[in-house]
């Protein structure tokens, strides 16, 4: 419930109440209206409106005018693109349990465009096929140098965030990334691990992130089911 001594601001603590509620199958269609919220939580108007908004924008509910806040019949999973976070903490996010099959870990030498991106003669490649709530929805296959991907094979790579490991374990820090979606058909073999029908198109990600120094540290590519995975943007109108 509500605890007014916790430091975590009232909004962002109702926010999780409801989304435990509504995980929980606690509602059916819809949310108590804000009135019912503010008299059950003894908070204000504006703390239900900031909870509601967060909900709102990761994909859980939906405003209709006139009528209503309604849960989400949509399960995507939502990630926003103001910053650089791992699967795992989005899945996480939502609500949703994330797991990951390792499907290939091993030193390749292909492609070569991804080798000059990376500055390297050989390349260490890990491939993923990622769940939610034990759904595929994504595969992803991450590049490092030799010499980072055989440290990141010591561990669990199906259980275990990568990013974590780079940067609590390993000790590389993770700084900023230049992204690239586009839209692609998907390969056969990709279709069948995430349950698409073959020829159909997908969500194809490109990333290249750098550390503090510039310097490269990993360049990533993965394909998400479009019925699953929803990348937002929030901008503003320059004056």
């Amino acid at each position: 419930m509500i605890d007014t001594n916790s430091p975590v601001p009232l909004h962002l603590q109702l926010r999780d109440v409801i989304a435990s509620e509504i995980r929980r199958g606690v509602y059916k269609e819809k949310i108590p209206s804000e009135r019912d919220l503010m008299d059950r939580f003894l908070v204000s108007r504006t703390t239900v409106r900031e909870a509601i908004s967060h909900l709102v924008q990761d994909g859980m509910l939906e405003k209709i005018h006139g009528k209503g806040t309604f849960i989400s019949q949509k399960t995507p999973v939502h990630e926003w693109l103001d910053s650089l976070n791992s699967l795992t903490h989005t899945v996480k996010k939502m609500g949703m349990e994330p797991d990951s099959k390792l499907l290939n870990s091993e030193i390749v030498s292909e492609p070569n465009h991804i080798s000059e991106l990376l500055q390297v003669d050989s390349l260490y490649t890990i491939e993923r096929l990622r769940t939610a709530d034990t759904i595929p929805f994504a595969i992803e296959r991450h590049y490092y140098s030799k010499e980072i991907g055989m440290q990141l094979a010591k561990y669990d790579l199906e259980k275990s965030t990568i990013y974590d490991l780079l940067e609590n374990n390993i000790g590389i820090e993770l700084v900023e990334a230049e992204q690239f979606i586009s839209c692609k058909e998907v390969s056969a073999e990709d279709a069948q691990k995430l349950e698409v029908p073959i020829g159909s198109s997908v969500l194809c990600v490109e990333r290249l992130i750098t550390n503090a120094s510039g310097e490269p540290i990993e360049y990533y590519t993965s394909n998400f089911r479009p019925d699953m995975y929803v990348f937002r943007v929030k901008t503003k109108r320059k004056k």
